[in-house]
């Protein structure tokens, strides 16, 4: 990558910035690294960071580039909130996320009074709402740095304002066509990653807050996510995941990029979400079946199996329509392994309705199931819709329909009995010390003596 070739210390900070990215955040990187060494000196120790995610896959990667910046600029990182610097990447996606975020804010609070020097920053979904800026200005003004979504690539940069500053430095962007890459980043795992082919979202679901704050979508350019990923295969990654909120819409063609990816040389395996039904195609399976690299494997999440209720959601889709989808990809391969996303109780819904979610998952056999009770959101369309349903008995619902799923997933995943599959072993098992515990291609957690 571009980034490692940087020499930061030769960087004449004498000059003014450059305008261009990312040479201008390499230039605030090689400051900031002035300003932390002085920080330190005032300490009298090495300074610490600390990045605390909430959230899904992109807010991880998000935090991975936030790691890498501050590892450059002198931080050691920690997994305490009692460093000396605390970064909170938050998610929005529910109304209790927030609640969760101001509750770790209180406890930062009493350690900052008793380290005056500690910094704290917000960033990431939370932050694109305007409530929540009025809140954090009236009542946490000791937060030294806030930030949304779209300009997380200026980390270095508004890191120096922090430094330069003593109030609150706000930088919030209500939306970006910018995509900036090449910048530090600290990868969790060494064995695998996730990266991002494309920002935001313009699909608009009725329950959900992500166009909102993650933007319109933008996408990079096939040579570079080809760059990444040969970058990756070379540093002997084995599992690459590419995120969008919906890969699907990529602008360049996903399935051509499924192929091109393919064609990369070395031992290694390709997965992506999340991937959106209304764009799903025959060509998209085609390549997942075609390319030997590529996980065969889809989650595509469904939501519901009423089409009333798809309506409401605005997932422009019906069940017949998901169904080809299905129909077409067991033609070719009649164990294709599929998962997906429902969604119980939402605004409306009759237990006739909920019994046709049970249905499809009959029809499909899905591997697995991510199931989640419907959960108001402020500030989204489904927020405002009549006859919400009582939290009793979507609980009652939820386990109605995990009980169906474990029953049709049983005997459906009894097709693996008797063969070898591949797995990336990824941590310890729960059987015992002496197990290891990964995924197979099917996405099918397989323990390993």
């Amino acid at each position: 990558m571009m980034y490692e070739n940087i020499d930061f210390n030769s960087i004449d900070l004498t000059q003014e910035p450059p305008v261009s990215e990312p040479e201008r955040q390499y230039y605030f990187i090689a400051k900031c690294r002035q300003y932390v060494k002085e920080q330190e000196e005032l300490a009298g120790h090495p300074l610490t960071a600390a990045v605390v995610t909430f959230g899904c896959q992109m807010n991880a990667r998000d935090s991975e580039k936030l790691s890498g910046i501050l590892e450059q600029v002198g931080y050691t990182l920690s997994d305490s909130e009692e460093a000396d610097f605390v970064i909170y990447n938050t998610c929005t996606v529910r109304d209790n996320a927030n609640q969760r975020v101001y509750g770790r804010l209180g406890f930062c609070n009493s350690m900052k009074r008793k380290n005056p020097h500690k910094k704290i920053a917000l960033c990431g979904c939370m932050m694109q709402e305007q409530n929540v800026i009025d809140k954090l200005k009236k009542s946490y003004r000791f937060v030294d740095l806030i930030f949304g979504t779209h300009n997380i690539f200026k980390f270095a940069e508004l890191l120096c304002r922090m430094f330069e500053s003593s109030g609150m430095i706000i930088d919030i962007w209500k939306d970006s066509d910018q995509i900036v890459e090449d910048l530090p980043v600290e990868r969790k795992y060494p064995f695998k990653s996730g990266i991002n082919i494309m920002f935001g979202c313009n699909n608009f679901c009725t329950y959900c807050i992500v166009p909102y704050v993650r933007g319109r979508e933008r996408s990079r350019k096939p040579e570079s996510v080809i760059a990444e990923v040969k970058a990756l295969v070379k540093n002997g990654y084995k599992e690459i995941t590419l995120l969008g909120q919906n890969v699907n819409s990529y602008s360049y063609g996903f399935p051509e990029l499924l192929r091109e990816l393919d064609k990369i040389e070395g031992d290694f395996r390709i997965r992506f979400m999340s991937s959106h039904p209304k764009d799903a195609s025959h060509e998209l399976i085609d390549a997942i079946l075609e390319c030997k690299k590529v996980c065969k494997h889809l989650h595509l999440p469904v939501q519901a199996g009423s089409d009333r209720i798809l309506k409401l959601m605005n997932r422009r889709y019906t069940t017949a329509d998901y169904l080809k989808i299905i129909d077409y990809a067991r033609s070719k391969d009649p164990e294709f392994s599929f998962t997906t996303d429902l969604i119980v109780g939402f605004p409306s819904e009759t237990y006739e309705e909920f019994c046709e979610t049970k249905e499809l998952i009959k029809k499909v056999k899905y591997d697995n199931i991510y199931s989640f009770v419907y959960s108001r959101r402020s500030g989204t369309k489904a927020a405002e819709m009549e006859d919400h349903i009582s939290d009793k008995q979507k609980g009652l619902w939820l386990r109605e329909l995990l009980l169906e799923q474990r029953e049709v997933s049983t005997a459906w995943l009894s097709r693996f009995v008797g063969r070898t599959v591949t797995v990336l072993p990824t941590g310890e098992g729960r059987t015992g010390a002496d197990y290891l515990t990964g995924k197979s291609d099917e996405d099918m957690i397989v323990e390993v003596k």
